[in-house]
């Protein structure tokens, strides 16, 4: 975390002015000479990293050159709008998508698995931007079943507003949802259907036939278990990844969350949103390669004492 505060700190500060959003061009040299010195733009950069360092480790990223809020506050307001879209696509994609990727690795020569795979290749190859205005254009334009932006109705719990609570917002959500969950679930068919291949043409298979076990107990008992590591692995990375880079998805639905605020932060050139919207990003990949890493252990106990 000190080495990736390092790099986006100096890498977000070497591009661009932010005077050119804080000053007006006709404000007066003493103005200028203040708001330079409020931001502390007037210090050597390794002074500034040294001072946002000592802030941050104090929970402090600083203010907002755009909305004169502490950041942390923004970026929190933001979250939970992109948390519950996130958790939505991704949870959508890996219930669907494992299934579906079993069957076909169950039946592969089933003309519905080929459809299946043809599925994922579609979810892997159309780009998601294009997708999004198919769904705008079909949905929202064409048919009007619904809403093609915004939010919609939230309900508050301990004062974070949830638009999955009320089915207006669930309206909302469904179609950068979709949008969203698309290459989840590809990922998702692809990586069960590889794993199942493979784990049916091992003797753990061929023993629970000979034992007589149901083609379902063989499913569920030995397949899943069996191919469950690496789709938990997946499934961390992917629900790390949309949280942070559902950039394109919440543009085009005008969807509130920090994908937006990310966009409008480069756009304005507000410097502390990015960083700080950056190492929080490195910090949520940490933590959940740790969570996965733990989870490891609960799926398969040997795993725990290979590295022992």
């Amino acid at each position: 975390m000190l080495v990736m505060s390092v790099i986006v700190f100096v890498g977000v500060y070497a591009i661009g002015n932010p005077l050119e959003v804080l000053i007006p061009p006709d404000a007066p040299q003493d103005v200028r000479d203040f708001i330079i010195a409020r931001f502390g733009l007037d210090q050597p950069l390794w002074r500034q990293y040294l001072t946002f360092l000592v802030n941050v480790l104090q929970g402090d990223f600083g203010y907002s050159f755009v909305y004169n809020i502490p950041v942390l506050d923004l970026i929190l307001s933001r979250l939970p709008a992109t948390l519950e879209l996130a958790s939505f696509a991704v949870l959508g994609g890996a219930f669907i998508g494992v299934p579906l990727g079993v069957y076909a690795g169950y039946r592969p020569n089933a003309s519905s698995s080929k459809a299946i795979m043809g599925l994922s290749i579609l979810g892997f190859s159309v780009p998601s931007f294009w997708v999004g205005l198919i769904l705008i254009l079909t949905f929202a334009v064409s048919l009007g079943w619904l809403p093609a932006s915004g939010r919609g109705d939230t309900v508050e719990i301990f004062g974070v507003g949830w638009s999955f609570l009320t089915l207006n917002g669930l309206s909302h959500m469904l179609l950068p949802g979709v949008n969203l969950s698309l290459f989840t679930l590809a990922m998702m068919i692809r990586l069960a259907r590889a794993g199942t291949r493979e784990i049916m043409l091992t003797d753990t298979v061929k023993f629970g036939r000979a034992a007589g076990l149901s083609e379902s107990t063989i499913l569920l008992r030995h397949v899943l278990k069996l191919i469950s590591i690496p789709i938990v692995t997946v499934f961390g990375l992917e629900l790390g990844t949309t949280l942070a880079f559902a950039v394109v998805t919440e543009t085009i639905f005008s969807w509130p969350g920090l994908g937006k605020l990310i966009i409008d932060s480069i756009t304005n050139l507000d410097r502390p949103v990015m960083v700080a919207y950056l190492i929080l990003v490195a910090l949520l990949f940490v933590t959940i390669n740790l969570v996965i890493d733990l989870t490891y252990r609960l799926l398969d106990p040997r795993l725990g004492g290979r590295s022992a």
